[in-house]
């Protein structure tokens, strides 16, 4: 085993939040030659080496950093955890940490952008859109990030060898970066939904005569059915007193959480060919396309909207929050089959299911949905234009995006979460959890998230993925890549004129309310007939404008794709 004290100067720790208490105004611009002189003679500035501090003693004392952020409520304040006390010590970078609840930075984040007085260095978990950013960086509010990147190596590599995040970050109006990215790409976003059933229930539905073309011995990982296979198992769990409580109505034969970011109800669209996400948009072949004007999105509501009406679909799905779903998976056995993750987060008893395939729909359809949940996470950090020192609370934010620091910054740091010595592949391992702690529970007190770089060279190289992430890939690779049409992408992170975040911001959020509005009525309600269709169609096309909205999309593809 090799120890890992002989690279703790390359493990640097992880930060997320900021302070109010901040610099003047002004536009600070990319400072000259001279400047950086006086830096590296005065404070020691340096950049290059990641074993060595980015400044000296002096520079310690006399420089800090504010930095706002919002927190989990479950986390430790920022400066009192050991990773950003790490950091310190390994970069001489001093940086105050306020944190703030998400509500409240909600809340205070106008004021901030609009207080020159009192602004921090920066803001870290910013959340910022393409809107916010191009109208903080027309009024120089906002700091170029991409002048500095000489002073950020990690990056600036990273953006040379990854043109695609580049092109997610770049502001339209004047081709500059003003926020850094998070990047955590595992390939387990874009399928936020598999389909879990209880084997022993399927078994017994089987053995009782209630499935045609079953037999027991087929009831494993990667199984596949038909809708009406998986309408007859559904059916039996309704009527049947499955965990043989002595009530035959306490059984969710299918659960689901709708239009909720993962375990929603999008692949049951997929039974009809369609790649249907909580967007209803995708790009296919090319083209961004919303799923909605396909008339087998018609046929998929009205089919499954009879399972609804049927009781095969809890009608409670339609209501509940994600706690609830899983908080009604504990205990005694309710869930027939349900879509998530993982079924080990739902249920207390995940042996007793199997994953499966996804249904082939009653025209001979067999796809799973894509989802656009990006894993290139931007508007992460802001640096507002009148931070005194950016070149060197760039040159700290820079360290973040080593592998080594990235995984303590998400997961948490060595010595609490990794074992203090790499495995016998020179990688990051986790230590045992503590008795009575979960892994998210360990992950959220020490870990603050945010801006990384964990991708397909960490994961083989620097950091072991956790054990339920790898049994997630298992699983995707059997029951979901398989099923992907090879003309199907999500749609990515799109950059955006000003003029098109005007048509967006004029006509987007009215359709979407407007879609969904109509197809929770009509899956609800017994379906949508051909009357209603043609008027929401009509609609689309008419007062909602989702051909303007989608020519806005289609053109900032275009760009991104072109670059």
């Amino acid at each position: 085993m090799k120890r890992y004290k002989k690279l703790s100067a390359l493990v640097l720790a992880a930060v997320m939040t900021s302070s109010l208490a901040g610099c003047g105004s002004g536009d600070k611009q990319s400072a000259s030659a001279s400047d950086i002189d006086a830096l590296v003679s005065e404070y020691g500035f340096q950049w290059e080496d990641p074993t060595k501090p980015i400044v000296n003693e002096k520079g310690s004392q006399e420089i800090s950093f504010n930095i706002y952020s919002s927190k989990n409520a479950s986390a430790l304040d920022y400066n009192d955890m050991k990773i950003m006390q790490d950091l310190y010590d390994q970069t001489g970078v001093k940086v105050n940490w306020e944190n703030v609840s998400e509500s409240v930075y909600s809340q205070q984040k106008s004021l901030i952008f609009g207080n020159s007085e009192n602004r921090p260095d920066a803001i870290y978990h910013a959340g910022m859109d393409s809107g916010e950013i191009i109208k903080y960086a027309k009024r120089k509010v906002l700091l170029p990030i991409s002048d500095y990147l000489d002073y950020m190596p990690n990056l600036k590599k990273l953006l040379e060898e990854r043109p695609d995040i580049k092109n997610q970050l770049l502001n339209v109006e004047d081709g500059k970066i003003y926020s850094l990215p998070r990047i955590e790409e595992m390939g387990l976003l874009e399928f936020p939904n598999l389909l879990f059933l209880n084997a022993q229930w399927a078994k017994d539905a089987i053995n009782a005569g209630a499935v045609t073309g079953l037999s027991e011995s087929d009831v494993q990982d990667g199984l596949t059915l038909t809708a009406d296979q998986m309408e007859q198992i559904l059916a039996y769990f309704r009527d049947n007193d499955m965990n043989g409580n002595g009530k035959s109505d306490d059984e969710r034969p299918l659960s689901f959480v709708y239009n909720n970011w993962q375990g929603n109800q999008c692949d049951l669209y997929g039974m009809f060919g369609l790649n249907d996400n909580l967007e209803h948009r995708v790009v296919v072949d090319g083209k961004v396309t919303y799923t909605v004007t396909d008339d087998r999105f018609k046929e998929a509501t009205n089919y499954i909207a009879s399972w609804v009406d049927n009781g095969l679909i809890d009608k409670v799905s339609f209501e509940q929050s994600q706690d609830n779903f899983l908080a009604g998976g504990k205990g005694l056995e309710t869930y027939g089959a349900f879509y998530w993750w993982e079924s080990e987060t739902v249920v207390s008893n995940p042996e007793d299911y199997i994953v499966c395939s996804p249904l082939i729909g009653p025209n001979g359809d067999q796809t799973i949905c894509v989802s656009n949940n990006p894993e290139i996470g931007t508007g992460e950090v802001v640096v507002f234009a009148d931070c005194k020192y950016p070149e060197i609370l760039l040159a700290y934010f820079d360290r973040y995006y080593d592998p080594l620091i990235s995984a303590q910054i998400n997961y948490g740091p060595i010595g609490v979460v990794y074992e203090e010595e790499l495995d016998d592949s020179g990688m990051l391992v986790q230590k045992p959890l503590p008795e009575g702690v979960t892994a998210d529970e360990l992950r959220l007190q020490n870990a603050p998230l945010g801006i990384i770089n964990l991708g397909e060279y960490a994961w083989n190289n620097v950091v072991n993925m956790e054990p339920r992430a790898k049994l997630r890939l298992e699983r995707l690779d059997q029951v979901a890549r398989p099923y992907v049409d090879a003309k199907v992408t999500p749609c990515p992170n799109l950059q955006f004129t000003l003029e098109e975040l005007n048509t967006l911001g004029n006509y987007e959020s009215n359709m979407n309310d407007y879609i969904r509005t109509n197809l929770i009525a009509w899956l609800m309600k017994g379906g949508v007939t051909d009357s209603d269709w043609e008027a929401f169609q009509n609609d689309l096309n008419g007062k909602v404008k989702l051909p303007e909205i989608q020519q806005v999309y289609q053109d900032a593809y275009d760009r991104y794709i072109s670059q």
